[in-house]
């Protein structure tokens, strides 16, 4: 089976340039990253993979609480399809179907991981 190769930060950043994020004259506080503004507003650190908000001195950050229960909702979803496919793997013997759910859940468990990440930043 062919490893899957690790994709570089640049190139992580590209993508974002060509879904429509915008590159800011902002860097990251932790790596000196560029941010990058997505559609919905948000400052990301790509090389992070983490959201960045920005506190001006004296002010207190804040969390939108419309996200915070969107980023919740998203993470039970995934536990639960996560779940699901460790059922799966424990009921098959086919090795191409235990690929195919690894294959899954391992995009599942990078999504989790990306969820909390932005929900915790």
């Amino acid at each position: 089976m062919e490893e899957k190769k690790e994709i570089t930060p640049i190139k992580r950043m590209a993508d974002l340039l060509m879904k429509g994020a915008t590159l800011t004259d902002l860097s990251c506080p932790v790596c000196g990253s560029p941010l990058f503004r997505l559609q919905d507003g948000t400052l990301w650190c790509e090389k992070d993979e983490k959201k960045v908000i920005v506190v001006k001195d004296g002010e207190e950050p804040t969390k939108p609480p419309a996200a915070s229960t969107s980023y919740n909702k998203l993470e039970s979803i995934l536990l639960a399809k996560i779940q699901d496919i460790q059922g799966k793997i424990e009921k098959t013997e086919n090795v191409d179907e235990l690929q195919k759910l690894a294959a899954a859940l391992s995009e599942l468990l990078n999504s989790l991981d990306k969820v909390q990440k932005m929900k915790n930043p």
